[in-house]
C-alpha cells in the first residue's frame, strides 16, 4: 500500500495556533485544544466570537467532516466536524480537509488516529517543555493510501460504528432531560417553604458508611471518569485499596473541589456487581438515596442547579483549591415530595437507567470493535468486505 503526504493531499489547512480572536459573551463557537476530547468536539467550555470577527478570523469556513487536530498540549488529538453550523478554531489547533478524489476527509480522521501515523506525527514534533508540531512538519506526515474508493469504504465501516455510538448517546441524553423534568415536577428544585420543608438528609445520605472492599484490587474511579453532563461513568480501573470514599451500585459521585464542582462533574454508579464496594477520588462526595427513596433521585439532586449553587456557596479553602464538605453540602432543605409522585418517578427512572446502562455497555463494545478494526484496515491486513460483515453483526 502506498502513502499520501499531507502536504500534497489537503484542500484546506487552517492554522490559528498561537492566536486568539476577541471573544464575546455569545455568538459563533470557537474551539480550543481542550474542546477536542476522546475523538469528539466538546462544546462545554467554548468561547464565542461575533459574526464580523468570524468573517475575518475564518476566511475559509469549516464544513462537515473537516478534521480538527491539536498541535500541542496534547499533540495529536483529533475530532470530526459533524454539523453545518459556523465554527471557528483558536490556539493550538489545525483544521484539515482532504482534496476531493485524493483524500477522503473522514478517512483522514481515522488515519490520524492509527498508531503508525501518530508515531510519525510525534516524531516530527519539537519543543522541550511542551511537544508541538509546526505546519511545515505537519505537511510531511504520511498516511496510508489504499486508493480513494477504498478510503471511503474504510471510513464508512468505521463511521457506521461511531454513528451507532452517537445515536445511543443521544437516546441517553434524551432520557436524562426527560427525567430532569420529572424531578422538577416533584417540587425538589423549588425553594423549600416552611410548611413542606424537610432536611435533604431525610431523602439522601452523604458519605454513607460502607465496609472495606473485599477485593484485593477493587474498582477505582478517578475525577477524569466523571462527565459534566451525563450520568454514566464510562471508564474505571482496579488498584490496591488506598484512601478515598467508598461506594456501591446506586450511589452518586459528586465532585466537591473547584473547578470540577462548578463544571458539573457527577456520575451514577451502576457498573459493579451487587454488593461490590469501590473506591473513588478523595475529592468525591458519595450520595445515596435512603431506603424507600428511588436510587436515581440522589443523582438528579446532585445535578439540580439550586443544590449545586448551595454547594458552591459553601466551598472553603485557598483560591484554586476550594472544596465543599459533605456536612455542608448536606445542610440543605427541600420540599417533601408526594409519596405517589416519588414512586412514579422511581419507576420511570429505574427503567430509563436500566436502558441507559445497556446502551453504555453497547457503546463500549462498539468502540472496542472500532479500535480493533482500525489498525488492520489501515495496514491492509483486513479487507473492507470482511470488516463490513463484522460491523454489520455488531450494529
Amino acid at each position: 500500500m502506498s502513502d499520501l503526504v499531507l502536504g500534497e493531499s489537503l484542500e484546506l489547512l487552517v492554522d490559528n495556533r498561537g492566536k486568539n480572536p476577541p471573544f464575546v459573551p455569545s455568538g459563533i463557537p470557537v474551539l480550543s485544544a481542550k474542546s477536542i476530547k476522546n475523538g469528539r468536539i466538546s462544546f462545554r467550555e467554548v468561547r464565542y466570537i461575533s459574526e464580523d470577527t468570524y468573517t475575518r478570523w475564518m476566511p475559509k469556513p469549516l464544513q462537515r467532516f473537516d478534521v480538527i487536530l491539536t498541535s500541542e498540549a496534547p499533540l495529536g488529538e483529533c475530532a470530526l466536524v459533524t454539523g453545518d453550523e459556523p465554527l471557528a478554531i483558536a490556539q493550538r489547533l489545525y483544521a484539515l480537509r482532504g482534496k476531493p478524489g485524493v483524500l477522503d476527509s473522514r478517512y483522514l480522521y481515522y488515519a490520524m488516529q492509527w498508531e503508525a501515523v501518530q508515531t510519525d506525527l510525534h516524531n516530527r514534533a519539537s519543543g522541550t517543555t511542551v511537544s508541538g508540531i509546526r505546519q511545515p512538519e505537519l505537511l510531511k506526515v504520511r498516511i496510508p493510501d489504499p486508493g480513494y474508493t477504498q478510503q471511503k469504504a474504510i471510513a464508512a465501516v468505521l463511521g457506521a460504528l461511531d454513528d451507532k455510538i452517537t445515536v445511543n448517546e443521544r437516546i441517553s441524553v434524551t432520557y436524562e432531560r426527560l427525567l430532569q423534568c420529572r424531578y422538577i415536577e416533584l417540587g425538589l428544585a423549588e425553594e423549600a417553604n416552611a410548611e413542606a420543608a424537610v432536611p435533604v438528609t431525610d431523602l439522601v445520605a452523604f458519605n454513607p458508611k460502607v465496609a472495606k472492599p473485599s477485593a484485593d484490587e477493587p474498582v477505582y474511579v478517578d475525577m477524569a471518569a466523571l462527565q459534566v453532563d451525563r450520568a454514566s461513568i464510562a471508564s474505571w480501573t482496579r488498584r490496591a485499596p488506598k484512601s478515598g470514599p467508598r461506594f456501591m451500585n446506586g450511589d452518586t459521585l459528586l465532585a466537591r473541589i473547584t473547578p470540577c464542582l462548578e463544571n458539573g462533574k457527577t456520575g451514577y454508579v451502576d457498573f459493579m456487581e451487587d454488593g461490590e464496594v469501590g473506591l473513588g477520588s478523595t475529592e468525591f462526595i458519595v450520595m445515596r438515596s435512603l431506603p424507600g427513596v428511588p436510587g436515581e433521585l440522589s443523582y438528579f439532586l446532585a445535578r439540580d442547579s439550586r443544590f449545586r449553587e448551595h454547594a458552591i456557596r459553601n466551598m472553603a479553602g485557598t483560591s484554586g483549591r476550594q472544596r465543599v464538605s459533605a456536612a455542608d453540602a448536606a445542610h440543605y432543605q427541600v420540599n417533601r415530595p408526594d409519596a405517589d409522585a416519588l414512586a412514579a418517578f422511581g419507576k420511570e427512572a429505574s427503567a430509563a437507567f436500566s436502558h441507559m446502562k445497556s446502551l453504555q455497555a453497547e457503546n463500549r463494545t462498539l468502540a472496542a470493535l472500532r479500535d480493533t478494526l482500525l489498525p488492520p484496515l489501515m495496514s491492509g491486513r483486513l479487507r473492507v468486505r470482511d470488516a463490513e460483515r463484522i460491523a454489520e453483526d455488531a450494529t
